[in-house]
């Protein structure tokens, strides 16, 4: 039985077999876990070591002393979760440092350990292999973290608005039904009324009511007929008050994203050029990518990145699923939120364009599509620093016009070249 190898030793010979050129000369290689961060250095006249810290900052400060005594230059780790942002603040300034997908740098299965993989990335940073991550400056991650709990913020004020009118329907009382918004300044001066009273009149609430609303003074009336319990008061009120303190938190926050997004005013007022990019939106794209563009390569990199770019997916000459790639998530929805809103704008190319694509592909792929093509418009728009000007809506419907004309004219010159042949 001797003679005999395992599976698991003939694959780490096959590993160790594997030769690289090297074109670092000097790098480590780490595996970020929870709470241990596994470090393998290798290079020119320095022996291949394996330590194990943890990610408090004080050992991470000792992994910075480490790598600087053993004049390590580069290193590379894995983008897996959000475990990397601590070493990434302790080492950042000291090395330069690849944040890499965890595809490219997988271990070969069968003999997977912390250790091994540490030396695996080391021995591909080394050999030039790994491409890294894009990684915001301190400013951007910032302005990100703020933007993105915005969102959540008022995902949690949608949340509590819905629940607070399926309640209201449990009372019988029926707002949504003739105010376009429960929530405006009348809707709200109503459900104060109902809330505080605990006998009112229907009618007694119609001078609450201004401007114009779009149903009639009869239907007003049975809508605010209702019975409500203490318990659903009690709840309403709590709702009600929780809506509140989320719009001023909103408020506030939004305010700390105006302060902290000043220094880039002039790229936001550039994105405003597009059509469907409002405030929101072009300070989500600016905390997403930033403003140095040349962390991308090229515009395909950065919709690559984003996942709002077409797949490849090619085998044997057939093109199978060509879905768009997994990204940047934050990123993809503000996209998608633009593009809806400019396909609602007036003679512009992006609408004309969202209309030639969603009979052939439907509403989702076509809107997927017109959000790659703001992205690429605002990947030149930053980084030429020139504002967005729009072809027009009646663009395709030129072209298409031009390219039907020379069709034709073709078709013409062959029957006449058929017709003299006859002759």
């Amino acid at each position: 039985m001797g003679k005999y190898k395992t599976k698991s030793e003939n694959t780490d010979r096959t590993q160790n077999s594997i030769a690289f050129e090297q074109v670092i000369e000097r790098g480590c290689g780490l595996d970020v876990h929870t709470d241990t961060v596994v470090a393998t250095i290798q290079g020119k006249g320095i022996q291949t070591v394996t330590k194990t810290y943890s990610t408090f900052t004080s050992e991470l400060k000792d992994l910075k002393i480490w790598l600087k005594g053993n004049n390590i230059t580069h290193v590379a780790m894995e983008s897996t979760g959000v475990y990397w942002k601590p070493v990434i603040n302790i080492l950042g300034e000291d090395f330069t440092l690849l944040l890499v997908n965890a595809r490219p740098i997988k271990n070969v299965p069968g003999h997977k350990t912390d250790k091994k993989d540490s030396k695996w990335i080391a021995k591909l940073l080394l050999s030039g292999l790994l491409k890294g991550s894009f990684i915001p400056n301190k400013t951007i991650a910032a302005l990100r973290e703020l933007t993105r709990y915005r969102v959540r913020l008022n995902g949690m004020l949608a949340s509590e608005k819905n629940r607070f009118l399926k309640i209201l329907e449990g009372t019988n009382i029926k707002l949504s039904r003739v105010l376009t918004d429960v929530f405006c300044h009348t809707g709200r001066k109503i459900i104060k009324h109902i809330l505080e009273k605990q006998s009112y009149e229907p009618s007694e609430l119609l001078v609450l009511i201004h401007g114009r609303v779009k149903a009639r003074q009869e239907d007003l009336i049975k809508a605010m007929e209702g019975q409500i319990e203490p318990a659903q008061r009690y709840l309403l009120k709590a709702i009600m008050d929780h809506i509140e303190d989320l719009e001023a938190r909103i408020e506030e926050h939004t305010k700390e994203i105006e302060k902290m997004s000043g220094p880039y005013r002039e790229e936001l007022n550039l994105l405003k050029t597009i059509p469907g990019v409002g405030e929101n939106i072009a300070v989500g794209i600016i905390s997403e990518i930033g403003v140095d563009m040349e962390q991308f390569p090229s515009h395909k990199h950065l919709s690559s990145w984003a996942g709002i770019s077409p797949g490849n997916n090619e085998s044997a000459g057939k093109n199978r699923s060509g879905r768009v790639t997994k990204g940047n998530k934050w990123l993809k929805t503000k996209l998608i939120e633009g593009a809806w809103s400019a396909t609602r704008s007036k003679d512009t190319y992006l609408r004309s364009k969202y209309r030639s694509l969603v009979g052939r592909k439907g509403p989702k792929k076509a809107i997927i599509a017109i959000g790659h093509k703001m992205l690429i418009a605002a990947y030149y728009i930053i980084k030429e620093k020139k504002s967005y000007k729009d072809l027009g809506g009646s663009y395709l419907a030129n072209f298409s016009k031009d390219k039907l004309i020379n069709f034709y004219k073709h078709q013409l010159a062959k029957l006449e070249a058929t017709s003299l042949a006859c002759i």
